[in-house]
This record gives structure tokens, C-alpha cells and sequence, in this order.
């Protein structure tokens, strides 16, 4: 049984990792680099984890680093800094509901990187194995009409989104985001299961995302004024980046990861698409179009369709254990009836 706090956070942290999404695309269209806000607010996460994080571990100590996790947790930040740029790129040439609707993909490419890596089974033969490659199939499928299809607008919003040229280019880097995502998260649970210290990883990670993603700026940004920031919507998008999304998000999922997998993390995905909706068609003025729809539609069917084989996978290893439990004790029943008929 899923206890009601992790998921209570869960769906905290999709909220405002949507929430950052749309104030990201507001602060890109007047000016923003990207580039830059990824430093930025990794920087500042890391200035608000360093602290947090040495006052826990004097009260709690911190596990002894290894080499094999450092190398792990540098894997990690690579990941994060791929993924953070892809993103935002994406988001920049498309909208932060297409953004929603490709990270619901996540939760597909994670089941398959899960199975690979044996984090999870898979019985072809079992109909939860079936619902689960079933919905993944579905997934991609949905994700591939988002990104081609637009159709026709359903909304009578002004209209703020980008040509179908950029809409396709957005998509794919938005996918392409999505895939990395999943392995990040393999990779997270690949590391927190050897080395359980969730404030200890997420610092160490920050730190090697800001210098990864230094570097990254300084060549894609030469410019100095994009390294100038305006005290308005760009300094409020990096604080929230830093404190509520890294900051928070990392640490939670990573304790998500932990206590639950990786599957169970990416199972909140698909409640960003309608809080991605609301927010850009009410701040951004982003037209709905009927493919985005239909693919986020079909997205949420194959991501359930694995959810409903996941929960029966777990129903199932439940009752085997209770029927291990039955008749182990079953068969020592008779042996204490014996000994008592005996005396």
C-alpha cells in the first residue's frame, strides 16, 4: 500500500515543475537564455543545499564516500545537464504543454531501461507483463502524434505559439529529453540504493551540473549580455528553479527513488499535462490544438495500461508471499498436533 505522503509530495513537486515550465517560456520570450538560466539556478541551488546539507549530516552522519559512487553521481549530473538543456530549448521552440505531453513518455522509456537493467520483470506471459509493453507501445505512439500533428486550434486564445517547423524540432528535443529523464532516474536509483544519503547526492550532483552547464553557456552564449540579469521575471524564474525544482524536486525524488523505484516516480507524469494546459492557455495565451489532445489522450491510456500491470505485478507478489506464509505454517501444524497426540 503507497503511503499517502510520498504521494502527497509527488504530486507537489510535478506541480511545480510545471508551474516552472510555463514561467521559464514567459521569462525566454523576453530574452532570456536558457543557456544561462541553467547555470544560474543550479548555482544558486547548490549555494542553498550546501548548508542544508552540512547542518543534517552533523546530526546525522553522512555514509562514506566511494569512488564508484562519486563516478556515479558525476554520470548523474551529465544526465541532468542533457536533460535541463534539452528542455528548455524545447520548451523555447514549443510550448510548455507540449513539454507536459513528451515527459508523460518518460514513464514508458523508464519501464523498458527498468526491464534491461532488471529493476524490473517482465513475463510475456503474465497479463500484468502484457498491459505493461502494451502501454508502452501506446505511449510512443501518442508522442509521435503530438509532435507531428497539430490539427486544427480548439481554443480562441491569441495565439503565441511557434511555426510547425519549430513545433517539430521542439518535439524531438523534447523526447529526446524525455529518454534521458528515464535514464536519469535509473541511474538515481542506481546510486541511492548503494549510498542512501539524498541531501549528500543532490549537492554533489548540483555542483557538477553547474560546471558542466557553465561550460555548455559559455560556448552556445557569447554574448556578455546574456549573462546580465534583469530584476524582474528572470531573477523571480532562477529563484524558483533553484529553491522549489532543484533544490526540492531532486531531493525528493531521490528519497521517492529510494523508497519506491523508479516506475513509481514517473507515474505522476501525466497530471503535467493538465496543469501544463491550464497554465498556458490562462498565462501564455497558447492555443489547444486538437493533436496535442489526442496524443497526450493516448499518452495517458498506454501509461496507465502499465500502471494497472504494474499494480497487478505487486497484487500478485503480494499474494504469492501470503500463500508462502500459509503453507509454511500449514506444514507445521500437524508436526506440533503429532507431538502433543505423542505426550
Amino acid at each position: 500500500m503507497w503511503a499517502a505522503w510520498i504521494i502527497v509530495v509527488m504530486v507537489t513537486t510535478e506541480c511545480l515543475e510545471v508551474g516552472l515550465n510555463t514561467l521559464t517560456k514567459a521569462a525566454m520570450g523576453r530574452g532570456m537564455s536558457n543557456f544561462v538560466f541553467v547555470v544560474y539556478s543550479n548555482a544558486l541551488a547548490f549555494c542553498l543545499l550546501l548548508p542544508a546539507t552540512f547542518i543534517f549530516h552533523r546530526i546525522k552522519p553522512c555514509p562514506q564516500l566511494t569512488l564508484s559512487v562519486m563516478w556515479r553521481i558525476f554520470l548523474l549530473s551529465l544526465l541532468s545537464c542533457f536533460v535541463q538543456n534539452c528542455m528548455y530549448i524545447g520548451i523555447r521552440y514549443s510550448s510548455p504543454t507540449l513539454a507536459s505531453a513528451m515527459v508523460d513518455l518518460t514513464p514508458a522509456f523508464t519501464f523498458i531501461l527498468a526491464i534491461i537493467t532488471r529493476m524490473e520483470k517482465l513475463n510475456i506471459k503474465a497479463q500484468s507483463s502484457q498491459a505493461k509493453s502494451i502501454g508502452t507501445t501506446i505511449s510512443i505512439i501518442g508522442a509521435f502524434i503530438v509532435t507531428f500533428y497539430k490539427g486544427q486550434p480548439i481554443t480562441f486564445f491569441q495565439s503565441l505559439s511557434s511555426p510547425q517547423s519549430n513545433w517539430i524540432i521542439g518535439g524531438f528535443l523534447l523526447a529526446v529529453a524525455a529518454f534521458l529523464l528515464a535514464l536519469l532516474y535509473i541511474v538515481q536509483t542506481w546510486i541511492i540504493r548503494e549510498y542512501p544519503a539524498e541531501l549528500m547526492v543532490t549537492l554533489i550532483a548540483c555542483g557538477f551540473v553547474t560546471i558542466l552547464s557553465t561550460i555548455v553557456a559559455l560556448i552556445a552564449e557569447r554574448a556578455q549580455s546574456a549573462w546580465e540579469l534583469s530584476l524582474d521575471i528572470e531573477l523571480l524564474c532562477i529563484c524558483y528553479s533553484a529553491i522549489a525544482v532543484i533544490a526540492f524536486r531532486s531531493v525528493a525524488h531521490t528519497w521517492a527513488l529510494r523508497k519506491k523505484g523508479p516506475v513509481f516516480v514517473t507515474m505522476f507524469k501525466p497530471l503535467g499535462m493538465v496543469i501544463a494546459v491550464v497554465m498556458g492557455v490562462t498565462f501564455l495565451g497558447d492555443t489547444l490544438h486538437i493533436g496535442s489532445v489526442i496524443g497526450a489522450a493516448i499518452i495517458a491510456i498506454g501509461f496507465y495500461s502499465v500502471m494497472w500491470g504494474k499494480a497487478r505485478e505487486e497484487k500478485t507478489i503480494e499474494g504469492n508471499e501470503l500463500s508462502d506464509c500459509d503453507s509454511s505454517s500449514s506444514t507445521k501444524v500437524p508436526f506440533l498436533q503429532n507431538k502433543c497426540m505423542e505426550t
